[in-house]
């Protein structure tokens, strides 16, 4: 590991402010996750998610413009949240640090234990992201993404060059 990056520190953070979204940003959650997923329906973990329709937090810029967006949702234990989706419209400037950041923040807060999310064995970024944040694999579902096409016939065989055909859970103490 090199001694000048520690684990959980972003390398690249611009002023970017997090807060819950409010009904005024509807349209740019909307808009957002149908960039990215193709519709606000996720497919993990053998279910239709509606990312929409979670608990989202907004990253805004210096000017106040909506740069990207994380939606969650608690487990009826409540001990646990699971991370649905994490976008940023402009990669690279620290987005996605903050709003992982604010997640954690609010979690501690509320006496959560884990932090957990799935991603595909396709997604280096994701897996790069998360665990240099501070997140570890705690499973491998295998032909988990063959069993989500099922329910979203639109996702890809191949991303990145892979085969898309697993899932990956990641997590962490808050």
């Amino acid at each position: 590991m090199d001694p000048g990056r520690r684990i959980g520190n972003p390398v690249r953070v611009t002023a970017i402010d997090v807060r819950p979204a409010v009904a005024s940003d509807a349209a740019f959650i909307r808009r957002t996750l149908e960039a990215s997923w193709g519709a606000t329906m996720v497919a993990v973990h053998g279910e239709l998610i509606d990312a929409a329709t979670q608990s989202v937090l907004i990253a805004r810029d210096a000017e106040h413009r909506r740069v990207g967006l994380l939606t969650y949702r608690a487990e009826p234990s409540d001990v646990a949240w699971e991370i649905v989706s994490l976008d940023a419209t402009t990669p690279g400037v620290g987005v996605g640090t903050a709003l992982i950041s604010a997640l954690r923040s609010q979690a501690r807060q509320s006496g959560v234990q884990r932090l957990w999310l799935v991603t595909t064995n396709d997604n280096t970024d994701a897996l790069r992201f998360y665990q240099r944040r501070g997140f570890d694999l705690a499973a491998l579902h295998r032909d988990a993404v063959t069993v989500a096409r099922r329910l979203k016939p639109a996702i890809p065989q191949l991303s990145n060059g892979i085969p898309l055909r697993h899932e990956l859970v990641l997590d962490m103490r808050p």
